[in-house]
């Protein structure tokens, strides 16, 4: 008997097809599963922890998970960061409240945060622009002799 497990996204729900097939039959059972609602606040005080904003969101119902992100180089906060809260209407509620709210001397802004979109392939220095113009050129054995 073989096993396989698909993960099938829609909207805001989240299908597990699980199928069970020996050789020549097959059965598919589908799960039902809940995803926890991720929210962005943006606006933060660089001196936010990630206690602080689950404390912050806690007042509104249980929190799976808090995060501010901090710049990989200076050790800063990056001043937005991520709650995920398994309850909808308790997520609903915080945003609702807390949109426009003023946390640590700074006018916060909360929203349902959206899947990241791809971003354009980064460009280093002149690399595209040296290939359209037919400048460069140059390397080992390209000089003409002087003498």
């Amino acid at each position: 008997m073989r096993r396989c497990l698909r993960i099938l996204g829609q909207n805001d729900c989240l299908f597990l097809e699980c199928c069970f097939f020996p050789l020549f039959s097959t059965k598919s059972i589908n799960f039902f599963l809940f995803i926890l609602m991720n929210i962005y606040i943006s606006n933060l005080s660089f001196n936010v922890e990630d206690s602080d904003l689950r404390q912050l969101f806690e007042e509104y119902g249980e929190v799976s998970s808090a995060k501010v992100i901090i710049d990989h180089y200076s050790g800063r906060s990056k001043g937005f960061g991520f709650v995920e809260m398994p309850d909808n209407e308790a997520a609903q509620k915080a945003i609702a409240e807390l949109h426009q709210a003023e946390y640590d001397g700074k006018v916060i802004t909360v929203n349902e945060a959206r899947p990241r979109e791809g971003r354009p392939a980064a460009k280093g220095g002149h690399g595209d622009d040296r290939r359209r113009r037919g400048g460069g050129g140059g390397g080992y054995g390209d000089k003409k002799k002087r003498w």
